[in-house]
């Protein structure tokens, strides 16, 4: 069962918004996306508001608009109208650049590490105080640790890239198939870690998967599908 949560439900759901108390820590208002070159709309009007301490699984057809969605949260894309809101604040007020070094940690699909740095290295560039134990935690062996990234193969690399975004102090998770490359039980693990950093760390966790197995262990499953975003209930 399906119901699309428009901006005015989410004010209603979240009567402190403007006032100072940020129960939600991202938000979408309103928010359509057109691709320019396609001239086709794959986001319409789409509201909808993400609190802290949730872990978030978001659903969807290829092409449905799921990487759009995240690059919008991000701030790596601006929506064609409507806008995206980090605090109640319209990005463009805080800057883009500002949130996504401050606001935003992000697990890419093609990881985004540098090669020639160790994983431990890679960790410290958003956080120097990191821990190695946050390696392990994860399922990458010390033995491994100390080799450089361009030396892992493609889902040690991966936990690399989660545990980068699990080390930084960004207060929003947001991941593309983080658990893709990955064995069964270790995607179980990560999965296992993301929510319990959400409820412990207080961030909100947003992953991007075609797996109903990870879904089945969100606080809140969404799915995009004809150009909203709805939320299963």
């Amino acid at each position: 069962m399906y119901a699309v949560c428009p901006w005015e439900k989410a004010r209603l759901l979240y009567p402190t918004f403007g006032k100072g108390v940020f129960m939600s820590v991202l938000a979408l208002r309103d928010v359509s996306y057109l691709y320019r070159n396609a001239q086709r709309e794959t986001l319409s009007h789409v509201s909808y508001a993400f609190e802290r301490g949730k872990f978030y699984a978001l659903l969807g057809k290829s092409g449905a608009g799921k990487s759009t969605l995240l690059s919008l949260l991000a701030g790596l894309d601006t929506p064609s109208s409507g806008e995206i809101l980090f605090e109640d604040e319209p990005l463009k007020a805080h800057g883009l650049h500002t949130h996504r070094r401050n606001h935003i940690a992000l697990v890419f699909q093609n990881y985004n590490l540098i090669d020639y740095l160790t994983p431990l290295e890679n960790i410290r560039l958003v956080n120097k105080h990191a821990s190695a134990d946050i390696l392990l935690d994860l399922g990458l062996e010390q033995q491994h640790s100390s080799r450089s990234v361009l030396k892992l193969s493609g889902g040690q690399q991966q936990r690399v890239a989660i545990a980068r975004a699990l080390a930084s102090k960004a207060p929003v998770i947001l991941a593309d198939e983080p658990t893709g490359n990955l064995d069964e039980q270790t995607a179980h693990d990560i999965i296992s870690i993301l929510k319990e950093r959400a409820a412990t760390s207080n961030k909100c966790v947003i992953v991007v998967t075609h797996s109903m197995t990870l879904a089945q262990s969100a606080d809140v499953v969404l799915e995009l599908r004809n150009k909203q975003l709805c939320e299963r209930s």
